[in-house]
């Protein structure tokens, strides 16, 4: 049922209601209705209805002193190089944007993703969102959200020892 509110909340342009959260050394906003779950390393955060859900991935630059753009691109050459890709700004660093879709050989499915990429030159992470092709109207401004709200956490001083 709150599925459906929320659907109807994002419909009618409303904000839905996200809740911090913290995975490593980043910070993101999501839907607090959504169940979060871990596995290898990924926090995947599901919606109710079964029809999105988002898996995070943070990870640290294994090359010190790295520039944050240098580091994105290095992430896109990865990836299979930056076709595709729209540069951006997310958490103040180097981001960037593809977005695909699929469908299985019936055509009974059909999935969009849109994946997120960055690097702040300490941090790389990713957000890969997977939902119907057909709820996109209804995901894609959350998607936006989620995604805007992507912030780099300070590492906590050392504590010296007494």
């Amino acid at each position: 049922m709150f599925g459906s509110l929320l659907m109807a909340v994002l419909m009618a342009g409303e904000p839905a209601e996200l809740t911090k959260h913290e995975v490593k050394t980043l910070t993101l906003q999501l839907p607090s209705d959504w169940t979060q779950s871990e596995a290898d390393g990924t926090q995947r955060f599901a919606d109710p209805s079964g029809d999105a859900y988002v898996l995070v991935d943070v990870g640290a630059v294994q090359t010190a002193g790295m520039k944050p753009q240098v580091c994105l691109e290095k992430i896109l050459t990865a990836m299979g190089g930056s076709e595709g890709w729209k540069p951006l700004k997310l958490g103040k660093a180097p981001a960037a944007r593809r977005v695909d879709s699929d469908t299985t050989p019936d055509g009974a499915e059909s999935v969009r993703t849109v994946t997120y990429v960055g690097c702040d030159g300490k941090t790389t992470w990713s957000l890969v969102f997977h939902m119907d092709r057909k709820e996109r109207e209804q995901f894609d401004p959350l998607v936006e959200k989620i995604a805007g709200s992507v912030a780099y956490t300070k590492a906590a001083p050392a504590k010296k020892g007494k």
